[in-house]
């Protein structure tokens, strides 16, 4: 399978989290993996961070674990959870900010896989083979191994939902978690947290 369409432009990415992370819904992850084979996932679930929320990475400041999220719009964030998941994100807003959106789930079965196999931000790294390497790569590349695209089809407004976020402790009091409604491809069936 080939790309279709060009990667999203670095000025998406550029404006905050809040607004980046609704405007995914229903956009294309491409996947190109060493071997020429390349996947299309549908962006169906998203969390904003932004610098000043306690759940982000980058609230307490700049760390070698962090950096990335305080360079340029439009490269990815993939950091190591729990001692066995890795995390997909997509660094968003001004340089020296420091936020990006987390990539929750993604949906498949258009090329003909199960709707669960990446429905959770751990799930999806390891489908796609997401790891450490990839962290600070551009996803606005038209040769990057990851590239963001509009999607076949835009999700309309009324689709999209939000809730508080998923797994965190500070932060819960923000609506920053977005979905399609009608996806079963959606990581967690809760609605609110």
């Amino acid at each position: 399978m080939q790309r279709q369409q060009h990667p999203l432009k670095q000025s998406f990415f550029s404006r905050p989290a809040t607004i980046v992370a609704p405007a995914l819904i229903g956009c294309s992850l491409f996947r190109k993996f060493d071997d020429g084979t390349i996947l299309r996932g549908t962006i169906v679930e998203t969390e904003a961070y932004l610098q000043d929320d306690p759940a982000c990475h980058a609230y307490r400041g700049i760390t070698k674990r962090n950096q990335v999220m305080f360079g340029a719009a439009g490269f990815a964030y993939v950091y190591f959870i729990y001692g066995m998941y890795f995390c997909f994100n997509v660094v968003t807003g001004k340089e020296d900010e420091g936020e990006a959106v987390l990539i929750r789930a993604l949906d498949f079965s258009d090329e003909g896989y199960d709707v669960k196999v990446a429905n959770g931000p751990g799930k999806l790294c390891n489908f796609l083979q997401i790891d450490k390497m990839m962290n600070g790569i551009s996803l606005f590349s038209d040769t990057s191994s990851i590239a963001l695209t509009e999607g076949v089809a835009r999700m309309r407004s009324l689709e999209i939902e939000s809730s508080p976020r998923i797994g965190i402790r500070l932060g819960k009091e923000h609506a920053w978690r977005w979905f399609l409604r009608s996806s079963r491809a959606v990581s967690a069936t809760k609605r609110t947290c």
